[in-house]
């Protein structure tokens, strides 16, 4: 007779067999909670309340509010188990993409603290961001408590209800509670995993009636619709917009998507339709990564305030609108947002419709004029052969194989028919602004001719947003990368290749910088109103900026408008050009400028140019003499280059001849 000692289990003498049964006993359980579900529902118990996130991933939650029971290494720990939380490219730096349990502890844990009783509903999950390594959690309990030491694990009526979790690294899993659970702490608990033990998360939950209100609840004070909107929803609401403030707005669009889709805008100005001369153009665009959803509805509840303000006679809406010509296009990448918008604020992992239908990703899908320029400026060829400003693009680029997005097209013909003065395009997944040069050039300096510029562009966003210079925890992903102040050079931060930014400021007068508004690329719609209030002053503040420097009309002594004309300043070598009506603008900090006005055919002027701390541009208009240029041009033309004979017999050289004239420059 066989005696199987006291101390030995079944798994020790027949482990297939065991393995076996537990998988059965695992199977049985789920069937078990599929059918109490079924139950639930029919008799209407069943309850999923739609409630928001508790704020992991957009960082409401702080950090002293995670825990867990262990961590693998530093740069692992329970902070980092945020959802769509982003690691270093390097696995083994300070940085991880997850958080990831000490491999030799048992009993794990993941603890959110809510600081008060919430309605816990649910949780999404995700595994850990590498590129290497495919770590995720498989399965878990939950488990609720008021105090932190005494815990109950919710239960499906036959057992502790094992959720199911994720089959892959990147895609987010959400598990629903049956009914909501009343406490401040939640735990989640591993029950087994693919790999190392690592994960991110989102808890969803609803504050409980009180009259204590914490800091990241707000109650709008603009009157405004605060939801998202898909395609056909944000083209309805321009359209209420356009019929409530006829006189001011207009909608245009700026060409289809790869899908069809129009890439629509909205023209905000107190003469819609047409550019007058002296009035600035101003842009702000959205949803170039169609999963950055927050800069589309920062811009449709822009479109809203300035029509009701306008009506409502706000003196500094007034003023605005009036002043400048507002363009504002919510999104450039309209294919991809509706396949964001259908996954929802939370599913979407952190790349899904970030690039278009064809797979680019069109913020760095324009060309790369950096390297014409420095190339050129090596060569000592600017700005004698190559100009400093508005570097012309290739040849039939746009009828040849070069890999250009039809959003991308669509975008650079609306830059080049359009005199814009500045812009901002609104991304998501780190809160700062960032200033070109985007692209960098090793060894010298990353910043443009115009960086002093640029840097008081920046901060004023940033400064007037309310929390984007709160930087002590350190930025969405790692260490705050701006010294306190929200903003940073691109080039210095995550350099990058053929940005709209660096085109934009290349090919055109437009100064354009990137406006990264949350860690939450597809934040809740309960959390529009808090953003809103956040960005308010600075989307305000940031179009008023337009009027800081210079402003002019070129024209010749006729009084007839010179169209592009070239705008320099002494010390700044970048220069802007008129627009068709003769007039320009120059953006410029305080200070004294020598400014020189130049046309082909007319003779240049150079003024002394006073900019002062004092809201508005300073008026600096130029009236040019004609020059014996086209008389030159002319003689050339007939001489070719024949020798023309002096009464001395000695001769001049015509092809030399006008630079005798008129030095280059």
């Amino acid at each position: 007779m066989l005696t199987i000692p006291s101390e030995c289990f079944l798994s020790d003498l027949f482990p297939v067999a065991a393995k076996k049964k537990e998988e059965e006993e695992e199977r049985a359980r789920k069937e078990k909670s599929k059918y109490l579900f079924s139950i639930l529902r029919s008799k209407h118990i069943l309850f999923f309340q739609d409630c928001p996130p508790l704020g992991l991933e957009s960082h409401r939650l702080e950090e002293d509010q995670l825990l867990a029971s262990s961590q693998s290494r530093h740069g692992f720990s329970a902070q980092r188990g945020r959802l769509n939380m982003q690691g270093s490219e390097n696995d083994d730096d300070l940085y991880g993409g997850a958080w990831c349990a000490e491999p030799e502890e048992t009993n794990h844990w993941f603890q959110v603290d809510a600081r008060r009783e919430v309605e816990f509903t649910g949780v999404i999950t995700q595994g850990r961001n590498s590129e290497t390594q495919d770590d995720f959690m498989s399965s878990y309990f939950v488990a609720f408590s008021n105090d932190s030491r005494d815990w109950t694990t919710l239960h499906d009526g036959y057992a502790e209800w094992l959720f199911y979790g994720n089959v892959d690294r990147n895609t987010p899993v959400m598990n629903q509670f049956f009914t909501p659970m009343v406490a401040r702490y939640l735990r989640i608990l591993p029950q087994s995993w693919n790999g190392s033990l690592c994960l991110r998360a989102e808890v969803l939950a609803c504050q409980l009636p009180s009259t204590y209100h914490s800091e990241n609840e707000v109650t709008p004070t603009d009157e405004l619709d605060f939801r998202h909107h898909n395609y056909k929803d944000m083209r309805q609401m321009m359209k209420v917009i356009n019929e409530e403030c006829p006189n001011i707005t207009r909608i245009y669009n700026i060409g289809k998507s790869y899908q069809g889709l129009k890439m629509y805008a909205m023209e905000i100005s107190d003469n819609p339709g047409e550019h007058e001369t002296g009035e600035p153009e101003f842009r702000y665009t959205a949803g170039l990564h169609g999963n950055e959803a927050l800069g589309r509805e920062l811009l449709l509840l822009l479109m809203q305030f300035l029509c009701k303000e306008y009506n409502d006679g706000n003196p500094r809406v007034r003023r605005l609108v009036d002043g400048v010509r507002i363009h504002l296009v919510p999104s450039l990448n309209p294919d991809a947002y509706e396949m964001a918008f259908e996954m929802g604020s939370e599913m979407g992992n952190w790349e899904l419709g970030h690039w278009t239908e064809e797979g680019y990703d069109i913020f760095l899908n324009f060309p790369d004029l950096n390297s014409v320029l420095w190339g050129a400026q090596d060569r000592g060829w600017v700005p004698r052969i190559v100009p400093n400003h508005h570097i012309p693009l290739p040849e039939n680029i746009f009828n040849t194989s070069v890999s250009l997005a039809v959003e991308t097209k669509a975008i650079i013909s609306w830059m080049e028919r359009t005199p814009f003065v500045l812009g901002a395009n609104l991304q998501g997944g780190e809160k700062l602004v960032a200033y070109p040069f985007d692209m960098q050039r090793q060894p010298q300096s990353v910043g443009t001719p115009d960086d002093a510029m640029f840097r008081w562009l920046a901060m004023a966003y940033a400064h007037s947003h309310l929390t984007m210079t709160e930087t002590y925890r350190g930025s969405c992903h790692g260490d705050d990368v701006t010294t306190g102040q929200g903003i940073v050079n691109r080039a210095s931060w995550k350099p990058v290749v053929g940005s709209m930014n660096d085109f934009s400021y290349l090919h055109t007068n437009c100064f354009e910088l990137s406006i990264f508004l949350g860690c939450d690329k597809f934040p809740h719609e309960s959390e529009l109103p808090l953003e809103w209030e956040n960005n308010k002053e600075s989307l305000l503040a940031f179009i008023e900026q337009v009027h800081r420097g210079i402003k002019g009309v070129v024209r010749d002594v006729e009084g007839n408008p010179l169209a592009n004309a070239t705008i320099s300043v002494e010390g700044i070598w970048h220069d802007v050009k008129t627009a068709a009506g003769g007039d320009y603008w120059r953006l410029l900090n305080p200070g004294e400028y020598k400014v020189t006005a130049k046309a082909d055919g007319h003779t240049s002027q150079t003024r002394l140019c006073m900019v002062g701390y004092d809201s508005g541009a300073t008026s600096c208009s130029f009236t040019l003499a004609k020059s014996n240029w086209d008389r030159i041009k002319q003689i050339m033309a007939l001489n070719g280059t024949r020798r023309a004979r002096r009464s001395s017999g000695s001769s001049y050289d015509w092809a030399a001849l006008p630079f005798l004239f008129f030095p280059l420059v």
